[in-house]
């Protein structure tokens, strides 16, 4: 294993430290227990929380800021953070209008989130991020697993949250583009957990992983290595159907997102965006909104995720508005 590593033990506090202090405009990082904040405390809002395992950068500090998040709970790579942190981070950020959780539906992530709800003081609602269409139950999650929509549910409630919504509404909303995004990913290596210090599952060069989810567990299945269009055709195909599952109509405007792993080159992402933007279309689904590049990475695996998010004027709305992150901003 070759990385730029000091000692393993303290990759996660030498990286969070660096990034805190590469954006200390915007973030500022506690330590004992571990989480971030915005640099400037929000006032008069419901405060928007996330967090889960390392190892997905930028999600979830980079998205911390106006239009998004207050705080995230930063665990160890691929370990859920521990309660503790959760609640120091709410306590934090508390602004007297509630605190609303945004939890990828990991099990340990559900559980110890669940635990440090229980003991908080003040009102508090959690919104469970579900969009990977790939599998309905495995060992990981309690149910399908939250991957990288995840970061259109924190745009868009981080959004409704700066207007003054309550609590309920901003509950509500992040509920709605949950259910209205769909994300399949594929994996052409596995990733190296630096603690492991090798990788994760082996694949040989003609095999592609699909169904991948971002800690390096297994797809729906093994399959050999295809040309593009034939990849990203079962891609979309899987997304569609989660959509008609749902009874979703798919004769309406979408938010395309291409999403990379860690490895894989914006070259290649973008000829990806290329190839799912015109099945899509033929579909009956027009992208009218679309974002390529690495927002919820899984370390160093070779790799691509594909979201559709079908938009309706609240969505567009809250996407379109003013965001300013270390990771995502525009309009401001």
């Amino acid at each position: 294993m070759k990385k730029f590593i000091n000692k393993v033990d303290n990759i996660l506090t030498e990286s969070l430290s660096g990034f805190a202090s590469a954006h200390r405009d915007l973030v500022t990082f506690q330590l004992d227990p571990n989480y971030l904040t915005r640099a400037q405390k929000a006032q008069n809002k419901v405060a928007i929380i996330s967090g889960g395992g390392s190892g997905h950068e930028p999600l979830h500090a980079g998205y911390i800021g106006y239009g998004m998040l207050d705080a995230a709970c930063p665990g160890q790579v691929f370990t859920s953070p521990t309660p503790d942190q959760m609640l120091a981070a709410a306590e934090s950020v508390h602004a007297d209008k509630g605190v609303l959780f945004i939890v990828k539906n990991y099990a340990g992530d559900v559980m110890n989130f669940e635990m440090a709800s229980e003991m908080l003081p003040f009102e508090h609602a959690t919104v469970l991020t579900s969009d990977d269409c790939a599998v309905v139950n495995s060992t990981y999650t309690t149910g399908r697993r939250g991957v990288a929509g995840t970061v259109i549910v924190e745009k868009c409630v981080g959004s409704l949250a700066e207007t003054g919504a309550d609590l309920a509404s901003c509950k509500a909303l992040g509920n709605k583009v949950n259910l209205r995004t769909s994300s399949i990913g594929v994996a052409l290596t596995s990733c190296t957990v630096p603690a492991a210090g090798r990788a994760t599952f082996d694949i040989a060069e003609t095999e592609l992983e699909m169904g991948v989810g971002i800690h390096g567990e297994p797809g729906r299945k093994r399959e050999q290595m295809r040309e593009a269009d034939a990849i990203v055709n079962d891609c979309v195909q899987a997304i569609v159907t989660d959509f008609k599952a749902k009874n979703l109509a798919t004769n309406q405007e979408a938010l395309l997102l291409v999403n990379g792993f860690g490895a894989t080159p914006l070259m290649e992402l973008y000829l990806i965006y290329h190839s799912a933007a015109k099945l899509l279309a033929a579909q009956g689904i027009c992208i009218t909104r679309s974002l390529v590049g690495n927002y919820t990475t899984a370390l160093d695996m070779a790799g691509a995720s594909i979201t559709v998010c079908l938009l309706d004027d609240e969505i567009k709305q809250h996407w379109d508005s003013p965001v300013h992150t270390p990771a995502l901003r525009w309009g401001r």
